[in-house]
């Protein structure tokens, strides 16, 4: 029931395929006379609930035991936070995803929610983030995919928080974290924002996913834990920023308009590197990642394979999947062959399996 991440939730809606449906507004007493019975009893041994695609638009006549630990309330007609929920003094993760919430002020109201650990208000029409100040063991906050325009109450959320997820919102600036010492992962992906700043406090982070946005310049705030750094679909034009990150495991870059590879020869723990879409024609300064598995390049401006044994030689074992295609090189009638004799480990070579 936790929140998804930016590259999860953007390939589900380029595809047109997210997780939802559209429903009608109107709910008779035949209907939800209906859902009680079939929900009646509906509580597994482990406390979790499962009331997913009901098409709920009221709790009142749903019997929920104040044993639940777990309630998934995914996919329903719910537009405002009910008194029955504050009923529930064992609850520990609570998901209101896809739901017609406009205002979830109210979830303060309730001190039986107040033990929380996860909070999943993804998909609903939310315009402000709620307030949860009293919410002291809160975990995992999700408020992607509403109509919030900034982060405005965040600055109350407790520091024992470790995932926030806020993609597909309209927020234009990365403000009131300083105190979320122990966030791991950070999700802002399609958003509006220009500017990388204020992260200074998130010395814990792990996790950075910032695709989607109008970014110009990389500005990690001096963070040196990142192991995930997700910039993909920004305005980027060159690789600076990414130097102190020598833990850096996955870098996401795809779709900028980078013209060289820059800085890459300390990241010597990266496994994945994703240059798509760019406006390269050189592979270079990665000579000495040993660690590399996946690299991705294609839509790019290579010529050729001339040399690239060395340009990835110390990758030449551990290198597994390659994509180059849409490159001119990849008109070369022995692509795949010289490929194959360069890394003799390698699996696949763009969206063919080779071994």
């Amino acid at each position: 029931m936790s929140g998804a991440s930016e590259g999860n939730d953007e390939m589900a809606e380029e595809s047109g395929n997210r997780d939802g449906k559209v429903v009608g507004l109107d709910g008779d007493k035949e209907e939800a006379e209906g859902e009680e019975m079939k929900t009646e009893g509906g509580e597994d041994e482990d406390g979790l609930l499962d009331l997913t695609g009901n098409q709920l638009v009221s709790l009142v006549r749903i019997p929920l035991s104040p044993t639940l630990t777990e309630l998934d309330l995914t996919r329903n007609r719910l537009s405002s936070i009910e008194p029955v929920l504050g009923e529930l003094p064992n609850l520990q993760k609570l998901s209101l995803r896809q739901n017609l919430l406009t205002d979830a002020s109210d979830l303060a109201k309730y001190p039986g929610l107040y033990g929380l650990r996860e909070l999943v208000l993804h998909d609903n029409q939310l315009k402000h983030i709620p307030p949860l100040d009293k919410f002291e063991k809160l975990e995992l906050l999700d408020v992607s995919f509403n109509q919030l325009k900034t982060l405005a109450g965040i600055e109350k959320v407790s520091p024992a928080l470790k995932e926030l997820y806020a993609a597909k919102n309209k927020i234009q600036a990365i403000e009131g974290l300083s105190q979320l010492s122990n966030l791991l992962t950070l999700e802002l992906g399609s958003n509006h924002l220009r500017v990388m700043e204020n992260m200074e406090g998130l010395t814990s982070l792990q996790n950075l996913w910032l695709g989607k946005n109008k970014i110009r310049e990389v500005n990690l705030c001096g963070l040196k834990g990142l192991l995930r750094i997700s910039m993909m679909s920004n305005r980027l034009t060159r690789m600076t920023g990414f130097e102190g990150c020598e833990v850096l495991q996955e870098l996401y870059l795809s779709h900028n308009g980078i013209s060289r590879m820059e800085h890459l020869c300390n990241l010597r723990s990266l496994q994945i590197l994703d240059l798509a879409n760019n406006r390269l024609s050189e592979i270079e300064d990665v000579e000495s990642l040993t660690k590399l598995e996946d690299f991705w390049f294609n839509d790019n401006q290579l010529p050729s394979l001339d040399g690239i044994g060395d340009k990835l030689k110390g990758a030449r074992l551990t290198l597994t999947t390659i994509y180059l295609e849409r490159n001119p090189v990849a008109s070369d009638p022995d692509y795949i062959g010289k490929l194959r004799r360069e890394f003799p480990n390698i699996q696949q070579i763009d969206s063919k399996i080779v071994r």
